[in-house]
């Protein structure tokens, strides 16, 4: 077996980051594992590469994996192969623990798709150097993948109330009409129901209680809203107080019921804001999408209808012919 080589050096737990150990040599397991404990690491420790392989595969697995070489079951290397074709979302930083000190061999490692290396036997100081180059490495990919997930979030949602903006609820209606065309060319057949709908009267709350309170009662009525329409339905903001229900799939009857449902259900609500609790009505067009549809007939259409149910006092809903 390979000796490890130890120094007094202490060191203090700094975090509880979770290392995947995979060595099949009981010693050297044990050894690892309470060193990386006394780092403060939390420690998944298993005996061949079979077992490091299953455990990778999981959503929760550990972003940082020491792994031995020479394994039964699965050697390091095919394991490292294996999570490197795999199709894993955030894939794992890799250090590859060798007795082999041929400068071929660790190239060998490394093109393979070892992130890093650590010939044994190993000084603790030099473990502890690279596991935090790792760490770090973690800690940088982790803060890029929210960065990256922030601004999707912030170029496909409105700012104020969180759901689709104009852009993004756009492209997901041209979606909507590709599909009902693929449907259709497929003699499936299938439809697409459009509300299109702003608040009655939305200037005379800015007016009377302020733009502040004015956010509030769209924050609000987003909220309300997103609990009454479908799964499966589409909520955006198109700007300002006007706003856009996609609803795949529905029947004559059916899209009726859901729109006026809507409108009714949201004369009877009270919005709560800092000035108080305010009553609201909308006015609601809606347009049907079919095979032959298009993104601005559908919005002409449902827009047109909207106007009809202002014209006719509002809190209803107006139907394009």
């Amino acid at each position: 077996m390979n000796s490890v080589v130890l120094n007094s050096s202490p060191r203090t737990p700094e975090n509880n980051m979770r290392v995947l150990v995979a060595e099949d040599d009981l010693t050297a397991r044990a050894i690892l594992t309470g060193i990386l404990k006394k780092w403060g690491y939390d420690i998944i420790a298993v005996k061949d590469g079979q077992a490091a392989w299953d455990l990778l595969q999981q959503t929760d697995s550990p972003k940082l994996v020491i792994l031995d070489w020479m394994m039964p079951e699965m050697d390091g290397l095919e394991v490292i192969q294996r999570v490197r074709k795999s199709t894993l979302t955030h894939p794992p930083y890799i250090i590859l623990l060798t007795s082999k000190d041929e400068k071929s061999d660790i190239l060998m490692g490394l093109e393979t798709g070892a992130n890093d290396y650590i010939k044994k036997p190993f000084d603790t100081e030099e473990l502890f150097a690279r596991v935090r180059v790792g760490q770090r490495t973690i800690e940088l990919q982790s803060s890029l993948y929210e960065t990256q997930y922030n601004l999707e979030q912030l170029a496909g949602h409105d700012s104020l109330t969180g759901i689709f903006n104009r852009r993004a609820i756009l492209e997901q209606l041209a979606k909507e009409l590709s599909r009902i065309q693929r449907k259709n060319i497929r003699g499936q057949g299938d439809g697409l129901s459009v509300g299109f709908f702003d608040i009655d009267h939305f200037k005379q709350i800015n007016d009377q209680y302020g733009h502040q309170a004015g956010d509030e009662v769209l924050c609000a009525l987003v909220d309300f809203l997103s609990k009454q329409i479908r799964i499966y339905d589409t909520f955006g903001r198109l700007g300002g107080d006007e706003f856009l229900i996609l609803a795949p799939g529905m029947d004559t009857a059916n899209y009726k019921n859901l729109f006026e449902r809507l409108v009714s259900s949201i004369s009877t609500a009270r919005i709560k804001t800092n000035s108080g609790e305010l009553a609201l009505t909308v006015s609601m067009g809606v347009a049907i999408g079919g095979a032959e549809s298009s993104v601005d007939q559908l919005l002409n259409d449902a827009d047109a209808a909207m106007y009809q149910a202002k014209r006719q006092g509002g809190n209803r809903v107006g139907y394009a012919e």
